[in-house]
């Protein structure tokens, strides 16, 4: 009985230890540098379209210069600049034993320094009276290096870590399903042993029950219980953090870092008269990664938006379209999610109808309008709804990860609850028996 006991005891202890390194790979680990990442997606995103605001805003070498939205373009960029330099210092230890992540962050961290060579001499160029020619092809090399190496790069970096999260989540998920199972079977040989050691005191002293033997009985089986509640509830809260929080974060992630880069295809498109072709179609790429309506073109994606949305909100179920936000109502989870997500789908959507109103002042030959209505922040302009769709994507994420730091805890809560009372419930049922049988041993001296 005794080593049954200690058995148990060093399984749940066990099983309690590795929870624990779990949670903490999870918190500090794995989350953090998907998340990074994905940061980092979103800052080279931002840069560019920022970048591509100064040289929008400027005017020529700072005549006609737009003074608000020059002067924001300026700040987010150097923020996004910033941003990049930290997440890929965070990606550099992240990486550290995996030589595959290793590489692409040393070559991230090379073309990005020569992305802002391109990029400074590009803004320089545009400060010089009549060198805006000179600008746009510094830019123009600026952004081609950006998509073809630097965005494949930190998107590889998001699903290499999230994959590496999803292989942690898997092992750790079947560990405790086995140690569960494990858990269970000592338990109840334990108190099988215990149920026929009661026996065997009663018809061999004549006595009905042994109490030491009996609270040692109650003492397993409440240290199985509360062991078994502590395996499943870390592993219940292992799922929620997962795929039920974590798998709508790196979604918005995603979906976010797309919006910032079809909200810089709309700058390159005013700025570069001669790629306008490539960032239209590129814009309705992105607004398809987003939302995606199969055949849509940008003349027929809003009404094909409105009327699949109409359906959407008649029936829940009903939901023709593809892309990110359909990936995250598809994982629709937590209290107030799904009107937060609903709120970024219509935001979207308002975005979406002032881009045509864009492609339209453009085509009527306002390219001072088209610029102004782009940049502005004023409300009711392309920025200023921008913003507010950002922020409703935002505020979706912020759902989910609450959930998620809310889970880590309530885990680790249980392990650091539960562990020491199946411990010392295990302790005092060898105690407890240990003094039943004392008495009873005592007869044979």
């Amino acid at each position: 009985m005794v080593l049954l006991a200690a058995v148990l005891a060093v399984l749940l202890l066990t099983a309690g230890l590795s929870a624990l390194g779990t949670w903490s790979s999870v918190a500090g680990r794995d989350a953090p540098r998907t998340t990074s990442a994905a940061d980092l997606d979103l800052a080279l995103n931002d840069m560019d379209a920022q970048a591509a605001n100064i040289l929008l805003s400027n005017g020529d070498a700072g005549k006609g210069r737009l003074p608000t939205p020059y002067t924001k373009a300026m700040g987010f960029y150097g923020e996004a600049r910033r941003e990049i330099g930290h997440d890929l210092r965070e990606l550099a230890v992240a990486a550290q034993g995996s030589r595959a992540d290793e590489k692409t962050v040393e070559s991230l961290t090379d073309d990005f320094a020569e992305y802002q060579e391109l990029i400074g001499r590009a803004l320089e160029n545009d400060d010089r009276a009549h060198d805006r020619p000179a600008a746009l092809s510094d830019y123009r090399q600026a952004t081609d290096l950006l998509r073809a190496r630097l965005l494949p790069s930190a998107r590889t970096l998001v699903s290499s870590n999230d994959v590496a999260f999803e292989a942690e989540y898997t092992s750790a998920r079947s560990a405790l399903a086995a140690q569960f199972a494990i858990v269970l079977g000592f338990g109840a040989l334990l108190l099988a042993v215990l149920c026929v050691l009661q026996c065997y005191l009663a018809r061999a002293f004549r006595r009905r029950l042994n109490p030491g033997v009996l609270a040692a009985t109650v003492c397993t089986l409440l240290a199985v219980i509360l062991g078994s509640q502590m395996l499943s509830v870390s592993a219940d809260r292992l799922r929620v953090a997962r795929h039920d929080a974590f798998d709508s974060v790196v979604a918005l992630s995603r979906a976010r870092a797309i919006a910032y880069d079809a909200n810089a295809d709309e700058s390159r498109y005013l700025l570069d008269p001669k790629r306008r072709e490539l960032y239209e179609s590129s814009f309705l790429a992105k607004s398809q990664q987003l939302y995606g309506l199969k055949g849509a073109t940008l003349s027929t994606y809003d009404s094909e938006l409105a009327s699949t949305w109409r359906a959407y909100e008649s029936d829940h179920h009903d939901l023709r379209f593809t892309g990110e936000f359909r990936r995250e109502l598809d994982n629709i989870t937590f209290p107030g999610e799904r009107a937060a997500a609903e709120g970024a789908v219509r935001a979207y959507a308002v975005y979406q109808r002032d881009d045509r109103h864009i492609r339209a002042l453009l085509a009527a030959g306002k390219e001072r309008e088209a610029v102004e209505f782009c940049m502005d922040w004023e409300p009711g302009t392309s920025n200023a709804h921008f913003g507010a769709s950002t922020a409703a994507l935002d505020k979706v994420a912020g759902i989910n990860r609450a959930h998620f730091v809310s889970s880590v805890a309530a885990g680790r809560s249980a392990l650091s609850v539960l562990l020491p009372w199946t411990s010392g419930l295990l302790l005092a049922a060898v105690i407890l028996v240990a003094l039943g049988l004392r008495p009873r041993l005592a007869e044979f001296r």
